[in-house]
């Protein structure tokens, strides 16, 4: 059997009893970092056999892994923090012993992902989860217009060394956008940061320090135009004002980032 188990995501005390039962019981504890999760297991008296099980040897550990779980080895499947192959590895995992006919259960736990969204204040009915933000000017600016007309909240995972780039685009694409950075989730230092893109991006002008989770509020409307809106662009050109002026105009008018906008008029 294999049993997908939700760790803590920060504290140690947040991790469920089927959780702390399973592990003890297990032939085998898979773990994305073995140190990392002999903290929890020593933290809850809790002596197991682990082997690491990562993104690097996730291919090569899941074909050595099979021949036991057919046989009818009991084993545990963790993440540094929350459900495996959510956005961490685990997933190739799951789909390779249910197509064997391996029993396969998932023990629910804590989530980065729920607890940003209902400390960020921007719960609705429902969210879009997109795992880590795209990397690079271009791809974050599409990223911004395809959120546009989201009548849904988004969640999604940063780099902290990234973070301060990433605020800055958002604001740059829409300054009024509701955001919240959600750092150190259910540890000491827990810090939510809420506020207009244009605040919070002046607010978190460098890197900051632990895990983050980032909460995008929804939109307020329908997305413009791209093609109408980089015509406008040529036809303001063309009647006599710089490029880079009416890019700017047309992109506060429309909500479109900027950089886009340019490129397209081009």
């Amino acid at each position: 059997m294999l049993a997908v188990c939700a760790t803590p995501i920060g504290n140690l005390e947040d991790v469920t009893l089927r959780v702390l039962r399973e592990l003890r019981e297990a032939d085998l504890v898979l773990c994305e970092d073995t140190r990392h999760t002999r903290r929890l297991l020593d933290a809850h008296g809790i002596r197991a056999r682990t082997r690491s099980y990562h993104e690097h040897n996730e291919a090569a550990r899941t074909a050595e892994l099979m021949p036991r779980l057919r046989a009818g080895d009991r084993v545990a499947l963790v993440s540094d923090a929350g459900l495996p192959a959510i956005s961490d590895p685990g997933g190739r995992l799951v789909r390779a012993a249910l197509d064997a006919g391996v029993e396969v259960t998932v023990l629910p736990g804590p989530s980065a992902v729920e607890t940003a969204l209902v400390a960020s204040g921007l719960v609705a009915d429902g969210y879009r989860f997109v795992g880590f933000l795209p990397r690079g000017r271009g791809p974050l600016e599409r990223f911004w217009a395809e959120l546009a007309d989201s009548a849904s909240p988004t969640v999604a995972f940063e780099s902290p060394r990234r973070l301060p780039a990433t605020l800055r685009s958002l604001a740059d694409s829409d300054p009024g956008r509701e955001v919240a950075v959600c750092r150190e989730l259910t540890k000491r230092h827990e810090q939510v940061v809420r506020g207009a893109a244009a605040e919070v991006a002046a607010l978190v002008s460098e890197p900051p320090k632990g895990e983050v989770t980032l909460v995008i509020g929804p939109g307020e409307g329908e997305p413009a135009d791209e093609a109408a809106a980089s015509a406008a662009v040529g036809e303001l050109v063309e009647a006599g004002l710089p490029r880079r002026q009416a890019t700017d105009l047309v992109a506060r008018l429309t909500g479109l980032p900027r950089r886009r906008l340019y490129d397209m008029s081009l």
